[in-house]
């Protein structure tokens, strides 16, 4: 799938711009390290907790990018978002602060503690069957028939830009890194990570890590052709996308370096590490960096390693249910 001569990619200076736009609104998130972790993967390995961002996800950073961009007049008629949760989450906090109105399409399977969150932000919510709907079909009529603006998950420049903001963080509080690994669903986060890397730390390896369910990211970076993958069972919610978009796929293929899996029992297992050894709750799709780091998946012994825990709405009705999948 080649990239277009008129698809217009974001680069650094946009993610710099993003940073300027968000500053004093999203959180500067902390980094965290745990000596614990360093002495079981022989690393020194930086926790980038973006689970600890407004909304619950890295994804508020895009999202109020996105939106602070829009024209006064599209800001008053709305945007339509379709997510399983943390962007939908973000597109509702972002649009209430912003004071525009927001319709969010949903599946009817998404997390309960995720669609409670984007009701309580104020947005409205339009429940789909992930079965037998298409959610993009559905934002697309909701845009025309009612004049929103569309902001999708990932593949959009602004979006992109946005979460480029989460690395340059990072790198800013721990310095040039020899690893840094990202979970990767449509591929919006692994995309301005890369961006932000390969200008400030070009020797730096970049990785995404998907579910083992929904590897589409990985054949696609594989085979050099754009795959899909239709409604993948996994509890990694956030990481059940079809594919990568066209803006997301030409910056991967360009500046990743690799994208490795993780099953479930794995990354379940080492989600409740994290939560019981380094004390911070995040849900599976944020443990996907980490339990691809934690598991040996990707080898890092005496590297500088920076993780990103890219979200913690956890659906705590879930947790005896995920025990008995380890």
């Amino acid at each position: 799938m080649p990239t277009q001569p008129s698809l217009a990619l974001p680069t650094f200076a946009d993610i710099e711009d993003a940073a300027t736009r968000i500053s004093g609104v999203a959180h500067r998130t902390p980094t965290l390290t745990s000596r614990t972790v360093d002495a079981r993967t022989g690393a020194q390995v930086y926790f980038k907790c973006e689970n600890l961002q407004r909304g619950g996800a890295f994804k508020f950073r895009g999202a109020y990018n996105a939106m602070s961009r829009l024209s006064a007049e599209q800001s008053r008629r709305g945007v339509v978002a379709f997510s399983s949760g943390n962007h939908a989450q973000a597109v509702a906090l972002a649009g209430k602060l912003l004071d525009i109105p927001r319709v969010i399409v949903m599946p009817t399977d998404s997390p309960d503690v995720k669609r409670v969150a984007t009701a309580e932000y104020g947005a409205e919510i339009v429940l789909y069957d992930r079965d037998t709907e298409d959610r993009e079909a559905i934002g697309r009529r909701l845009a025309e028939e009612r004049g929103l603006a569309i902001i999708p998950p990932y593949n959009h420049h602004d979006i992109v830009a946005g979460t480029g903001t989460v690395a340059l963080e990072l790198l800013q509080d721990t310095g040039p890194l020899d690893l840094l690994i990202v979970p990767c669903g449509g591929g919006g986060l692994l995309s301005g990570t890369a961006l932000t890397s390969r200008a400030l730390t070009p020797e730096c390896r970049v990785i995404g890590v998907e579910p083992a369910a929904g590897d589409d990211a990985a054949r696609t970076f594989r085979t050099k052709t754009l795959q899909t993958v239709k409604n993948p069972d996994t509890v990694a919610d956030g990481a059940r996308t079809p594919s990568l978009g066209p803006i997301t796929f030409a910056i991967v293929m360009a500046n990743a370096d690799d994208i490795v899996t993780v099953d479930d029992p794995t990354l379940l297992r080492e989600m409740f590490y994290l939560w019981e050894r380094v004390k911070v709750v995040v849900e599976p799709t944020g443990a996907l960096a980490a339990a691809a780091l934690l598991s040996g998946a990707i080898e890092a012994k005496g590297r500088k390693v920076g993780v990103v825990l890219s979200g913690g709405n956890v659906d705590l009705g879930q947790v005896a249910v995920w025990r008995t999948r380890l």
